[in-house]
């Protein structure tokens, strides 16, 4: 039995989490790193810098903590810190590139998956030489804010199927 691109499309049975949230209160400021914030229609992360337009498509910004270990090898490093990357929002244990275009919940909060968040220069200072390079590929998923309310970390991350 073959299944149709849609329907492969369409199953994402994973349920991830939320390990970790951060916020930039200002442009060229240090990443504040907490264990909930709230989520508006208006600007995204409550105390975020960004603070993006109501139905803006960056409100939010997620990467995936699978991705952390590409980067490291491909870095030399051993480790690096959710706050060197300057995403909001660190996500395991379910693939962002399938919650493109697709409504998913994180807690209480309902985000749609807008596309893609490739890597900035400043890769290049925060990881080094090649920083930029080796963040391609790995940046994670722009989200815009369907329905507000607060996350926090360890809240499930899973599709909304409609």
């Amino acid at each position: 039995m073959s299944l149709e691109m849609k329907e492969l499309l369409d199953t994402i049975p994973q349920v991830g989490s939320l390990d970790w949230i951060g916020v930039r209160p200002g442009r060229e400021e240090p990443m504040n790193s907490l264990q909930s914030v709230e989520v508006c229609l208006e600007n995204g992360l409550v105390g975020d810098r960004f603070a993006g337009k109501a139905g803006a498509k960056r409100q939010v910004t997620l990467i995936q903590k699978e991705h952390f270990s590409a980067i490291e090898s491909i870095m030399g490093c051993d480790e690096i810190l959710p706050e060197t990357l300057r995403r909001n929002l660190l996500v395991s244990g379910i693939n962002l590139q399938s919650l493109k275009e697709k409504k998913f919940s994180i807690g209480e909060v309902v985000l749609l998956g807008t596309g893609n968040c490739p890597p900035c220069s400043k890769m290049e200072v925060a990881l080094g030489p090649g920083g930029y390079n080796a963040m391609r590929g790995h940046g994670g998923l722009t989200a815009s804010v369907v329905t507000a309310g607060k996350i926090s970390v360890g809240d499930e991350v899973k599709l909304l199927v409609e």
